[in-house]
């Protein structure tokens, strides 16, 4: 079927000349189903709204986040917009001529009105089917204007006048950058990446060596790494998609980078320890730059001074638990890290402690049509990061298949603690650990310098010193026989001032447990 344009009205050769509602639907419908087609069949290729009981229908749904009631055209910029979060979410239907009560009060279309939404629509991007109907009233010239379009993620985002907007609930509004972002990489794939954007400034200089080799040696070790990996820096970095033809990406920066000297500032996490329950008073706050190991090992080592340790003994001997289950924290910990957006360089990662909770924010959000219901029961693992979860999956850190969540509520209902709430806000997650508030002195720390709380403690960290060491081994270094005095003068309060970790954190009886050193724990030895 051959078409043209003439004085701004599409002919089509077979039917002839379409009036301005006919180009509506010709223009909208891909490829006109690469059929001939009536109009009447146009009316069957979606939603067929062409009577009065389906309008009476959908005001019977009241307004949602997929229907929207105007009372006229006068508002057709408003209705366009909700149109375009329409095809943002799972598509929906815009009714003109309708108040916001749901009364059916129709109005007068004339050619004008018809141009005006055929100019309307054709502002939409990129180009989509967009099924236009007009349906009179009974015993009135008036009739109400139904706009409808389907589900079409696969063209996400859609943009009206060039900005997106998406709904909430039965709300329109502008969709934030880093929304319109995530569905830019869902439609267009790696294209738009960041972390897969070479850095031609990075060099293999910039890369933290060792710890490449202990991811490698900690993947052969669970399995996800072949033995004959081998130990050349550049060809491991070229298999874990870190590096191609010789240049490093962002990915490599934040998993691997050495980042006293580089220029990645959202690599920062910033820790926080108030006093109460509010932002009022400060106890203690840190700022730290490093790369993804770093991060994660500061975060836990700052978790373990600020949240209490509780004693059982239902063994033979004491266990020791955190405030919130160690795999939980930690996995949120790491969550927030692994998923997050790296793209805005202002952006970092805060772990904030109170006395009644834990709140971990990241920039970034959820995928979308995802919610906090869908991720707490089985789904997909979608990775806003594929490259750096792709590593981090081979080093054991990440398990895959979306279970983390899973994990942190199972380990918060073994500790009878209120399952972890989500808050998504338009660029951010807020995890939130809430438990009974606790009350226990903290030891206050100076920004600058570190200084542990008593030399029992300082005597135990010199010994620690590039060492890991199992409680019989430090107190033979220390001179020590009495384990009671050494857990309640030495070892815990080495932990709760963060300048030591255990090995197997989640496992405190464990028959290898050692103990070493934080970056906190290291960075006291230097000064």
């Amino acid at each position: 079927m051959r078409h043209r344009r003439e004085n701004g009205i599409t002919q089509f050769s077979r039917f002839g000349k379409f009036n301005m509602e006919d180009i509506v639907y010709a223009r909208y419908i891909p490829e006109f189903q690469r059929k001939t087609l009536s109009l009447h069949n146009c009316y069957d290729l979606n939603m067929n709204i062409d009577n009065l009981d389906i309008i009476k229908q959908l005001i019977a749904e009241k307004e949602n986040g997929q229907v929207e009631f105007k009372e006229t055209t006068g508002q057709l910029e408003r209705g366009m917009e909700t149109l375009c979060a329409f095809l943002n979410g799972e598509g929906g239907t815009v009714l003109f001529g309708v108040t916001d009560k749901g009364k059916i009060i129709g109005q007068e279309v004339s050619d004008k009105t018809k141009r005006d939404i055929a100019e309307a629509i054709n502002r939409l991007e990129p180009t989509t089917a967009a099924h236009i109907s007009y349906v009179p009233l009974l015993d009135s010239e008036k009739k109400v204007i139904a706009f409808h379009v389907e589900d079409a993620r696969l063209n996400r985002p859609f943009c009206y006048k060039g900005r997106p907007y998406m709904r909430v609930e039965s709300v329109t509004t502008t969709m934030p950058q880093t929304t319109y972002n995530e569905l830019l990489l869902q439609r267009d794939g790696a294209r738009y990446r960041w972390e897969q954007f070479g850095n031609n400034d990075l060099t293999l200089q910039d890369i933290d060596g060792n710890e490449v080799l202990k991811t490698v040696r900690l993947g052969i070790e669970c399995g996800r790494m072949p033995e004959d990996t081998g130990n050349d820096i550049p060809v491991i970095m070229e298999k874990f998609g870190l590096m191609r033809d010789g240049i490093l990406n962002h990915a490599a920066a934040v998993l691997f980078g050495k980042h006293e000297n580089m220029e990645y500032p959202q690599c920062l996490l910033r820790l926080a320890r108030f006093r109460g329950t509010d932002k009022t008073v400060f106890m203690d706050n840190q700022r730290i730059h490093g790369n993804f190991f770093q991060l994660l090992n500061a975060a836990m080592a700052f978790i373990f001074k600020h949240l209490s340790l509780s004693g059982t003994t239902d063994t033979l001997e004491r266990e020791e638990h955190l405030t919130i289950p160690y795999k939980a924290i930690r996995e949120g910990v790491l969550n927030s890290l692994a998923h997050r957006s790296y793209r805005d360089a202002g952006g970092s990662v805060s772990i904030a402690i109170y006395d009644n909770r834990v709140e971990i924010e990241n920039p970034g959000s959820f995928p979308p049509n995802w919610d906090v219901e869908k991720m707490k029961s089985e789904h997909e693992s979608k990775p806003q990061n594929p490259l750096i979860a792709n590593v981090l999956y081979k080093r054991k850190v990440l398990e895959s298949w979306g279970r983390g969540i899973g994990l942190m509520l199972s380990e918060c209902r073994k500790a009878d603690l209120p399952e972890p709430e989500y808050i998504m806000d338009a660029d951010s997650v807020r995890l939130i650990f809430r438990y009974e508030p606790i009350h226990r002195p903290s030891t206050d720390q100076a920004p600058t310098k570190h200084r542990p709380s008593t030399d029992q403690v300082f005597a135990l960290i010199k010994i620690l010193e590039n060492k890991e060491l199992s409680v019989k081994e430090i107190m033979e270094e220390l001179g020590l026989n009495h384990r009671p005095t050494f857990r309640t003068n030495y070892l815990h309060p080495a932990l709760n001032e963060g300048y030591i970790i255990p090995l197997y954190p989640e496992q405190p009886s464990h028959p290898k447990q050692k103990y070493h050193l934080t970056d906190k724990g290291k960075e006291l030895l230097k000064q």
